[in-house]
């Protein structure tokens, strides 16, 4: 029997990005494609119905060149989309989950709000294996499903990269590689493995307003492109045109602080004695 491959993402369930991973990953396994209804940017692994959905799932067909899947668009956010995939729709064990391919990149701290990186984390949280992928884009408007964006070198990468997982383990403590495509990428691209850089990557902005209360906020968010703190990290990679390949964990724990921690609070308290 097939491997069954669970495919998500935050784009919605008629993102071409989104198409674009089911081709690449159709030789491997048989796929449930389960993602939000529209587009879910920015919800990271928010499980609420309010600003999500209640959770409907409807039967669409996927669509990429001359190839079609069924899909299930759910009025959830990516997070939920997971849940419901994995809980209600999968007939067996699910073997990997892949999340994307993203609209835009996700390098840097913005981790903890991206939605792709969030359906993710919550594919992992079940014990399964999980990749995210994200395509940077020359745009600002990460919410469209432009049709100049060209998917060829994620798709390429994402076969690759998922071929591997489901013939091996993860690494202890790997529980989502997450693997980012640079601008201009080809099949020749060198892949580095990088660590997540500190790098504020989008950059909140407040739109001026004529008064502070009584009117409505707008906040944009300006990529860093070409910047970064770590030239061991994935904003490095992204600067240098290279793809990278980032472990996350589950655990977000500091790490090697937690001497360092009880011996100030074991001190705190001791003075105060």
């Amino acid at each position: 029997m097939k491997p069954l491959i669970l495919l998500t993402n935050d784009d919605g369930i008629h993102s071409p990005g989104l198409a674009a991973a089911a081709a690449a990953l159709d030789p491997l396994g048989e796929l449930l494609i389960v993602a939000p209804e529209v587009q879910q940017t920015s919800m990271s692994r928010s499980r609420s119905q309010q600003c999500g959905g209640d959770g409907t799932i409807t039967r669409t067909t996927i669509g990429y060149k001359d190839l079609s899947w069924i899909g299930y668009g759910v009025k959830a956010t990516p997070a939920l989309a997971v849940f419901h995939g994995v809980i209600e729709l999968a007939d067996r064990e699910v073997s990997l989950a892949v999340s994307g391919i993203n609209y835009g990149e996700n390098v840097g701290t913005c981790v903890t709000v991206s939605g792709t990186i969030g359906a993710a984390l919550e594919a992992a949280e079940k014990g399964i294996p999980t990749l995210a992928v994200s395509q940077e884009i020359d745009s600002t408007d990460y919410h469209s499903y432009s049709k100049e964006v060209d998917f060829t070198a994620a798709s390429y990468f994402t076969r690759q990269i998922a071929g591997v997982i489901l013939k091996n383990q993860l690494p202890q403590d790997a529980d989502v590689l997450k693997l980012e495509i640079p601008l201009g990428a080809t099949r020749e691209t060198e892949m580095v493995v990088t660590r997540q850089d500190r790098l504020v990557y989008y950059r909140p902005t407040l739109v001026s307003r004529n008064q502070l209360l009584g009117t409505p906020g707008k906040v944009s968010h300006i990529p860093s492109k070409g910047q970064y703190l770590q030239k061991d990290s994935d904003a490095y990679a992204l600067a240098e045109g290279l793809v990278s390949l980032t472990p996350l964990s589950l655990d977000l724990t500091s790490r090697n602080c937690l001497g360092n921690i009880a011996e100030l609070f074991e001190t705190t308290i001791l003075d105060k004695d």
